[in-house]
């Protein structure tokens, strides 16, 4: 991972930290869990996932003329490689997939 692209990750890292932290209706919870008795130790992990944009060609990348109705006949794939292994880590089965688990 390069420099810059390692900076703008650490960004987006403290971005939602600021999120979390400055979120009155968190805050206005923990409280409501504090009257009750209890403190609070709110720990969250976010796992940040980076994917090369494939290279497409540009009449790939304009949007659609007919309102997306198009979409899934763009040389007969409704989606990405990227898309597929998504939804197969969901254990998502993808119609006319060809490969076999």
């Amino acid at each position: 991972m390069n420099a810059k692209l390692r900076k703008l990750v650490q960004q987006l890292g403290e971005a939602i930290h600021e999120t979390v932290s400055e979120s009155e209706h968190i805050a206005g919870v923990v409280q409501d869990i504090r009257r009750q008795g209890f403190d609070v130790l709110l720990m969250l992990e976010a796992t940040i996932g980076l994917n090369e944009l494939e290279q497409q060609p540009e009449a790939m990348l304009e949007p659609s003329q007919s309102g997306g109705q198009e979409e899934a006949g763009r040389e007969g794939k409704a989606f990405s490689s990227q898309d597929v292994h998504f939804l197969r880590s969901l254990r998502i089965a993808i119609q006319d997939d060809e490969r076999s688990d």
